[in-house]
């Protein structure tokens, strides 16, 4: 297939069946970014919202910029890959602190920054800028092996080459912006990665995959994500109405987020007897067990959690151990808090306390 037909009928499906979303009315490069991180791996359905908060909370990257990281945090709630709002953070300090608050125009001057790829320097080059440089991300990927056909692993080094050659050399010159919404829209809601709609599919006839039956086959990844199992016993201590929690440290999936007091184990669920930790044997020794939580489960990327959560009410007074304070109930909504915290929060006892 030409380059120029493929590209023609992909912009031609676009301007009739394309969503309407807030960040395709905008040549903010800001707002483009923004949109951009926030839909890394996260469905549109699940990050509009979020997109509407942070361009209500922060509307330009001196707002963001000038944010307490708790706060932003805070609004990022649920959303998860929380090192991607913590990269935004700083990143936006840099454009305000080092570029006067203005993105770089163009697609090399974008890739200097920290925190920016190729994916995002090109989404923004093209969006914002009109630049001819294509998106490469896992839609345009399942797109281009299916249309024509290409068997290298995506998960390989040699697929960004082969794959970022070919999406180049479709690429609209005229409207590289459309071109690359397109592309990423037509694998987003046609072309999808499990029942695409080929029967009704503009390149059903060129279709490499379509034409051999390897829709399923196609885009090829061999390498598996090893899931790692981790078990979470905690203790939610309570002491005159208020709770004990603490910000997680630097290189943890939870960074900056807030939780209680936690013992973790690499096999299974702890025993109250099992545990030997000096702090909850002080604990233990002057509190009532409230109570305990069933078993929470709850999946990331490449984890798998089980926690379990202890309520201990504490009948004489402590002191928190170093990194840990004691919050009232209204500073514990407040905090920014990972979605396992947030589940159990909204359970019976806690919303009982209200």
């Amino acid at each position: 297939m030409e380059t120029n037909v493929f590209s023609e009928a992909l912009i031609a499906w676009y301007h009739t069946k394309k969503r309407d979303l807030p960040w395709r009315k905008t040549k903010d490069p800001y707002k483009i970014w923004l949109s951009e991180v926030i839909l890394q791996q996260t469905r549109v359905a699940q990050g509009s919202p979020y997109y509407e908060k942070f361009v209500e909370n922060y509307p330009t990257i001196v707002d963001l910029a000038s944010a307490d990281e708790q706060e932003v945090l805070r609004l990022w709630q649920g959303l998860g890959y929380y090192s991607r709002v913590r990269n935004m953070h700083a990143t936006a300090k840099i454009v305000v602190n080092d570029f006067d608050g203005v993105f770089p125009n163009t697609y090399a001057g974008l890739l200097k920054l920290k925190g920016i790829g190729p994916y995002t320097a090109a989404a923004i080059a093209s969006f914002a800028f009109d630049e001819k440089v294509a998106v490469v991300d896992g839609n345009v990927y399942r797109v281009l092996a299916r249309v024509f056909g290409v068997e290298t692993d995506i998960s390989s080094h040699e697929a960004k080459k082969v794959f970022g050659e070919l999406a180049n050399e479709l690429i609209s010159a005229e409207s590289p912006s459309v071109y690359n919404q397109a592309i990423m829209e037509f694998g987003a809601i046609h072309c999808t990665p499990a029942n695409p709609d080929c029967m009704f599919c503009v390149f059903a006839e060129s279709c490499v995959a379509n034409a051999k039956g390897m829709q399923a086959i196609l885009p090829i990844k061999s390498k598996k994500v090893k899931v790692r199992n981790r078990f979470f016993d905690y203790f939610v201590i309570e002491q005159n109405g208020s709770f004990l929690m603490h910000q997680r440290p630097e290189g943890d999936i939870w960074t900056g987020l807030n939780d209680f007091y936690l013992v973790e184990n690499e096999e299974k669920l702890l025993e109250l007897d099992e545990i030997n930790d000096d702090f909850l044997n002080k604990v233990l020794s002057k509190a009532i067990i409230k109570g305990y939580s069933e078993s929470i489960k709850h999946i990331l990327t490449h984890q798998r959690i089980e926690a379990r959560f202890w309520h201990i009410v504490l009948n004489e007074e402590v002191t928190a151990p170093a990194g840990y304070e004691f919050y009232s109930l209204d500073e514990v909504e407040a905090l920014p808090k990972p979605i396992l915290i947030e589940k159990y929060l909204k359970g019976a006892w806690f919303s009982a306390k209200k």
